[in-house]
């Protein structure tokens, strides 16, 4: 594990390879969480970040490694008193989540899961893909007011420029 605190910035960023299985989750989550509870998140932040993690971190290991123990998952976070940056890439071939159907509606209705990237868009401010879609890079801001569309609503970008 590789995490330094930035003096300079007052942020802490942290890079862990870990193990590709779902109990892998929970230290790493614990440590993020800790992070934001120092750079004074309020509890709404924290479990929106503890539950979109929780979620983007289970997807890579079953649906991005296959639950495969052989690969690893990377995490690359950042924590400032402004925002939290998280990235999180599995090795499988990645997927287009253009393709992944709402799940509100259509047979996906009555499905036990595939809420996943909607909890995810949904309590995120940013959430991008890279090309091959693999990898998944989301941000929760402390202060969300220059973040609304017209409508009064968090804008969510889904492009996949960034990772």
């Amino acid at each position: 594990m590789l995490c330094k605190r930035m003096a300079s910035e007052a942020s802490s960023n942290c890079s862990i390879v870990v193990d590709s299985k779902p109990s892998a989750v929970v230290e790493v989550c614990r440590e993020i969480l800790s992070k934001l509870e120092e750079h004074g998140f309020d509890n709404d932040d924290i479990f929106a970040v503890h539950l979109t993690f929780e979620e983007a971190f289970l997807n890579a290991v079953k649906h991005g490694n296959k639950m495969d123990p052989e690969k690893k998952v990377k995490i690359d976070y950042s924590v400032s008193s402004e925002k939290v940056e998280i990235t999180i890439t599995d090795e499988g071939a990645g997927f287009e989540p253009e393709s992944v159907e709402d799940p509100r509606f259509g047979k996906g209705l009555y499905e036990p899961g595939g809420r996943g990237l909607l909890l995810m868009n949904a309590y995120m401010d940013t959430v991008k893909y890279n090309e091959q879609g693999n990898s998944v890079y989301m941000v929760r801001y402390k202060e969300k007011p220059h973040l609304a569309d017209s409508r009064g609503e968090p804008s969510v970008e889904s492009e996949t420029d960034h990772c």
